[in-house]
């Protein structure tokens, strides 16, 4: 079995309100070193399988079909 940790962002240029409202709070609790917050996704994927290539090409397809919207959102992973 292999573990897969996808890690899903809004690409660059577009907004992110949850990040402004958390840099926000962080300003407001004395934090004021923070420039900016970018909010995001963690998800562990567990996956059948030996054939590595193989299991790379079904994550991506996971990827770009439900786990990240392509439009607004790049994502990466590393394979345990």
């Amino acid at each position: 079995m292999s573990v897969a940790k996808v890690y899903v962002t809004l690409k660059k240029g577009i907004l992110d309100p949850q990040g402004r409202a958390v840099k926000e709070s962080l300003d407001s609790l004395g934090f004021s070193g923070v420039e900016e917050v970018r909010m995001g996704k963690y998800i562990e994927v567990k996956l059948r399988g030996a054939d590595k290539d193989k299991l790379e090409k079904e994550l991506t397809g996971m990827c770009e079909k439900l786990l990240a919207n392509p439009i607004i959102e790049d994502y990466r992973y590393e394979m345990e």
